[in-house]
């Protein structure tokens, strides 16, 4: 569930996401979350430059950015190192999606499941633009 505000409505963005991916990932600041993996839930959207145009495009992987190269960067930023903040985990992959420069603006929540059994999830949302 996002609660940030929509994108502004005068850029013409397409928006392309990862929806919930689950990954076991090295995270925590507690001594009982070190050298074991935990189960979080990551969510990625992110703005492309677009057309308002009613046109179809070619039809090539040039003109957007893949999921593919997203989804790797997400296994391996959760996975190769520990991460203390699911924050720090958050803002690793938004500059990494960022370095595509089509890429205009970047959502990611971390969620941390299994933490409290009284609850589905605990965890953060960032958003990050683009400097023109």
């Amino acid at each position: 569930m996002t609660i940030l505000a929509p994108w502004p409505a005068e850029m013409a963005l397409r928006r392309l996401f990862i929806r919930d991916m689950i990954v076991d990932a090295y995270i925590g600041v507690f001594p009982h979350e070190q050298g074991v993996t935990q189960r979080v839930r990551i969510n990625v959207s992110f703005g492309v430059d677009d057309s308002r145009e009613l046109i179809e495009g070619v039809d090539d992987l040039s003109r957007t950015v893949s999921y593919e190269k997203a989804v790797l960067t997400i296994r391996r930023f959760a996975t190769e190192t520990h991460t203390q903040l699911v924050e720090t985990l958050a803002e690793r992959i938004a500059i990494e999606v960022m370095k595509d420069a089509r890429v205009r603006v970047v959502r990611i929540s971390v969620e941390k499941l299994d933490v409290f059994s009284d609850m589905d999830s605990v965890g953060v949302e960032i958003e990050r633009w683009a400097e023109d």
